[in-house]
């Protein structure tokens, strides 16, 4: 019974704060080495900075967390790009998709310009789908069940869940389907509720998160009463165990050969990561394989900028309310500029707000040209002075944050506290250090 306890709520805790997947989500695994470093950064930062009153501000909380959330999701997509390596910067080679409203390609792989060009043909026949049951419409009347204590279990993921609720006399069929709907979303289960109104009348609708069906699984989730612990009796009055929609898995036939998927995203041949967007028409396939070299690094050139871009322009969206944090957009401007006539040359223009510009046809004549206006080497630099700001800035955000300074440290004769980063220097938050 413990071991059961135990799981549910490492489940709960797993689902509720556990980092969400991004794009480039497999460069937030470290090496033990790496995660090292970060604490003895975080040690070292910590011994010698002043104290601070704590933030109690919500809206500091949320701009502190936005910006190592920034930091990240730039550092993660330099790493994407190639951005990390030794060699030239940002020639990580990219996928193409004939049909990207059929489907579209990311390259994950690894391979040299010598090797030859791998290609796909694909085509599809049904999309995954996720599992929806629709409820019973009702009117906004007084609610048809005795005023009691409720219950109903939920069964997903080999798990059981038992939600408990209240019906008072003066409840309407709405009242208490709103209650029911904040009471699943709140729990993030995997199953996502909302209310479908329409004719004076409203029905909950719940939609797995996940798509597809293990083998041996008829659905993805199981609404039930028979066995709860309270009185029964509101999967039936409601209609939550009614299944509208069945689970599916993806079928499609990659280069002649029959396939089926859970998910409409999946890698192949650990070379590309595929997203199924449509159902292909009769007798057409999408072909899906390399760019050209040139194609591959103006691709990486504007993915790179783009989360420049972004990172930027969110932290000068809180001028208004937090004054420090135009200071990050002029130095990460003024980092641009230091490498501002390299960039010129290959159509990357700094503009009077840090952000920058990108003359695509200047990029795509520089990236192919010999005359050296392609600086393999300045943006390589100008990548890894990125690199190093998303490092500062991940590691303490709060050098952004207006704070109220109550005493300098005794230089030279302090002890390390890295636990109270939160305080003053750092922060721990959603899983992340």
């Amino acid at each position: 019974m413990s071991n059961a306890i135990l799981t549910n709520v490492y489940n709960h805790y797993l689902m509720s704060y556990a980092p969400k997947s991004t794009s480039t989500g497999r460069y937030d695994t470290h090496k033990k080495s790496e995660l090292r470093g970060i604490y003895d950064s975080i040690v070292k930062l910590n011994k010698e900075s002043p104290w601070y009153l704590d933030t109690k501000s919500r809206d500091t909380q949320i701009f502190a967390i936005g910006l190592k959330e920034g930091a990240r999701v730039l550092h993660n997509t330099i790493a994407s790009i190639g951005g990390l390596e030794d060699t030239q910067s940002l020639d990580q080679k990219t996928a193409y998709s004939s049909d990207e409203d059929i489907v579209s390609a990311k390259f994950t792989g690894n391979i040299g310009s010598a090797a030859p060009s791998p290609t796909l043909s694909l085509t599809v026949n049904r999309l995954a789908a996720s599992q929806e049951n629709m409820g019973a419409y009702l009117t906004n009347e007084p609610i048809g069940l005795e005023p009691d204590t409720y219950s109903f279990d939920v069964a997903i993921n080999d798990l059981n869940y038992e939600f408990q609720f209240n019906i008072n006399e003066d409840d309407t069929n709405k009242d208490v389907q709103e209650r029911l709907v904040r009471l699943i979303n709140n729990a993030n289960l995997g199953i996502r509720a909302r209310l479908d109104e329409g004719d004076s009348r409203s029905s909950i609708r719940l939609t797995s998160a996940s798509t597809g069906l293990a083998e041996g699984r008829q659905e993805i989730f199981r609404i039930s009463d028979e066995h709860t612990s309270k009185t029964a009796g509101v999967v039936e009055y409601f209609g939550l165990n009614y299944v509208s929609r069945q689970p599916a898995n993806a079928s499609f036939v990659l280069n002649g050969e029959e396939r089926t998927s859970s998910s409409n995203t999946f890698t192949v041949g650990k070379m590309f990561e595929l997203e199924l967007k449509s159902v292909s028409e009769p007798d057409t396939s999408v072909s899906i394989g390399l760019k050209t070299d040139v194609e591959s690094l103006a691709d990486n050139v504007n993915t790179l900028i783009g989360s420049y871009n972004s990172f930027v322009s969110a932290a000068a969206s809180y001028r208004q309310s937090q004054h420090l944090s135009g200071r990050l957009a002029n130095e990460m401007g003024r980092l641009a500029l230091h490498y501002g006539d390299e960039l010129e040359q290959m159509g990357l223009h700094i503009q009077s707000d840090n952000t920058i510009s990108i003359d695509e046809e200047r990029l795509s004549e520089s990236a192919s040209a010999a005359d050296g206006s392609f600086s393999h080497e300045a943006l390589k630099s100008f990548t890894n002075a990125l690199l190093q700001k998303t490092s500062q800035v991940s590691l303490n955000p709060m050098s952004y944050v207006d704070r109220v300074m109550v005493a300098y440290k005794n230089p030279g004769r302090n002890f390390a506290s890295p636990y109270i980063t939160s305080a003053y220097s750092g922060m721990m938050f959603n899983g992340y250090c």
